[in-house]
């Protein structure tokens, strides 16, 4: 019986494949079958994710860089991409910032920092990725939000919520653009994510349990618990499903 589940001989680009999140997913993907290419600005930390994820799984894996905010870098990642593998399956946008400002004092030269790297980044990188997938009749896109694009917050969260609901949006309309030539786009959006970036909320029991409390399963998520979201979503598991955000939010988003 096929595995519907496998990613054999599949292409996949991870942007902010070197951040916590991002990493588990290029990390997941490959073990799942797939030749992985890390992409971010920081060549040294997608040179140690490219040759991690290799060593672990020994699937074929690249790291070049990109900055997802300006398109020409993104091409030039397409471009190389498809030179060195041969074409893309898969596009896993995994790259994002969070600017914490409240709204009286919000300067707006952070709003557009988050806006060019959530949003801008985010559809710079499907609209070149997305010609590959055009020409060749099908592909997966799996973006990133978060449960902070569809619940309001305080804390300073009203720059990074906005960008989200975002990235849902885009989700939405290229899956419905996009069908006419079998591309799935989907979104992952998980509750708060332990990460190196983040282990400090984890570390204090105090503000970890205001957390954990938000949460029916009753405790936080790591990035491991996204794994298979993504896998599922980049497999010919997921090929009926399309303009969906899959909350990985352990029942909060159920409340």
């Amino acid at each position: 019986m096929e595995d519907i589940f496998r990613l054999d001989g599949k292409v996949a680009i991870v942007t902010g494949g070197a951040g916590g999140i991002g990493y588990k997913l290029a990390l997941g993907l490959s073990r799942y079958g797939a030749k992985v290419v890390v992409a971010s600005r920081n060549q040294e930390a997608i040179c140690k994710a490219a040759t991690d994820i290799h060593a672990e799984t020994g699937n074929e894996t690249l790291a070049i860089p990109v900055d997802v905010t300006d398109e020409q870098s993104m091409k030039q990642l397409v471009d190389s991409v498809v030179s060195k593998l041969g074409t893309i399956d898969i596009l896993v946008n995994a790259m994002g910032l969070n600017l914490k400002r409240e709204a009286l004092q919000f300067p707006m030269e952070d709003w557009q920092k988050l806006f060019n790297a959530n949003v801008n980044g985010t559809m710079i990188a499907c609209k070149y990725v997305g010609q590959v997938f055009k020409e060749k009749g099908q592909g997966k896109i799996i973006n990133l939000s978060s449960v902070r694009g569809i619940r309001g917050y305080t804390g300073g969260n009203v720059g990074y919520a906005a960008t989200k609901g975002s990235v849902q949006m885009i989700t939405k309309c290229l899956a419905i653009e996009w069908a006419p030539y079998n591309i799935n786009v989907n979104a992952i959006g998980p509750a708060l994510v332990i990460t190196p970036g983040t282990i400090h909320i984890k570390n204090d029991p105090v503000r970890a349990e205001v957390y954990k409390k938000q949460i029916p399963l009753g405790r936080l998520a790591d990035a491991d618990d996204l794994i298979g979201t993504a896998v599922f979503l980049a497999s010919k598991a997921s090929d009926f499903i399309t303009g969906q955000t899959i909350f990985v939010d352990g029942g909060m988003t159920a409340q």
